[in-house]
Parts: structure tokens; C-alpha cells; sequence
């Protein structure tokens, strides 16, 4: 199996995590007005767009991030399918129906589908983790985000004023929770079919 060649355009997503403000404008000067137009077309106003433009950005940054995202296709095709699967996403919300997407054949940018699924996927599985993570008790939710805060649980435990033996085992019981939470979900069972 070949390995992809990073695209030139991996420049924008290392502006993103680096908060490079050049970058982010060019991002926006560039790439924002296609989607602008699209949604204004497609049942949308400038504030519609503009919503879509800053959750894609957000998605892309946590996946850049997380995921340490190489692009191996032009950033534009994966920007404007991204935004454009949220948009129809959002139009199917707001009507309570289903969407027929008409995707147009991408020859050149099939690389750009993939980035959009896989997104997507890491998408779906972030919201379900925050959704499950906010079903959680207090104590939980303070132990793990001080876990994801601060590395030491000698310090997790002193923030929170336990014994180090309670936050470990307390973290493992937490986690289990969460996990089983997550596995039970029917949108859990969804991703893994």
C-alpha cells in the first residue's frame, strides 16, 4: 500500500492549530465566500453560514489536533464538503426530514471524501463522548476534568481534596461508567456496524 504524499495545503491546518491569524484570514478570505454562496442558496442566510463556517473550523481543529490530521487533498474540496454535509445536516434539523444529497463525482479530490467521512466519524464520536460525559455525576465529571487538566494524580488529588488512593480508584470507576455509557448508546452501535 502506497503511502499519500502530504498535500501543500496541510498549511492551513497547521495554521489552525497554531492559531497563525494569517492563516486563519486567508482561510477565511479564501474558502468562507464558496460556502457563504452555497448555503445562501440552499434554503440559508449570512448567519446560517457563518454558524456552519465556525463549527467546520472547530471540527477541523479538534481533529488536527487530536487526530494529528494530514491532509492529502486540497484543503478548499475538504473545507466545502465538510461545510456542506453540515449544512444539509442542519437543513434536515431544522425541517425534520431527510435531505437527498446529490453528490457530484470527485474525481481528483476522492482523498477529500475520505477527509469528510472520517471527520465526520471523529465528529459523531466527540459529540456522543460530551454527550455521555455530561450524563455523568459531579463527582466524576470534577475528578476526570481534572485528570484532563493536570497530568500528576498526586495533584488531581490535592485540587480536589482526596486521598491519592480514592482519585485512582475513583478515575477508574468514572472511566468504567463512562465507557459502558458511551457502548450502550445506540449511536455507538451505529459507528461500529
Amino acid at each position: 500500500m502506497s503511502v499519500k504524499k502530504v498535500h501543500e495545503d496541510q498549511k492551513y491546518i497547521d495554521g489552525l492549530v497554531n492559531n497563525n491569524s494569517f492563516i486563519i484570514q486567508a482561510i477565511y478570505d479564501k474558502f468562507v465566500p464558496k460556502v457563504i454562496n452555497y448555503v445562501k442558496q440552499n434554503s440559508g442566510d449570512e448567519e446560517y453560514a457563518q454558524d456552519v463556517v465556525q463549527d467546520t473550523i472547530v471540527i477541523i481543529y479538534n481533529q488536527a489536533t487530536q487526530k494529528n490530521l494530514q491532509l492529502t487533498c486540497p484543503f478548499d474540496a475538504y473545507f466545502f464538503l465538510l461545510c456542506k454535509r453540515k449544512w444539509l445536516n442542519t437543513l434536515k434539523k431544522l425541517n425534520n426530514k431527510e435531505v437527498t444529497i446529490n453528490e457530484e463525482v470527485l474525481s481528483k479530490d476522492d482523498d477529500a471524501a475520505q477527509f469528510v467521512f472520517e471527520t465526520s466519524i471523529f465528529e459523531t464520536k466527540l459529540n456522543l463522548f460530551n454527550q455521555m460525559f455530561d450524563q455523568l455525576g459531579k463527582a466524576c465529571k470534577d475528578l476526570l476534568n481534572a485528570t484532563f487538566k493536570i497530568k500528576s494524580m498526586e495533584e488531581v488529588a490535592a485540587s480536589l481534596n482526596v486521598s491519592y488512593a480514592y482519585a485512582r480508584k475513583k478515575k477508574s470507576l468514572c472511566i468504567g461508567q463512562l465507557t459502558k455509557m458511551v457502548q450502550e448508546s445506540p449511536t455507538f452501535n451505529q459507528l461500529n456496524y
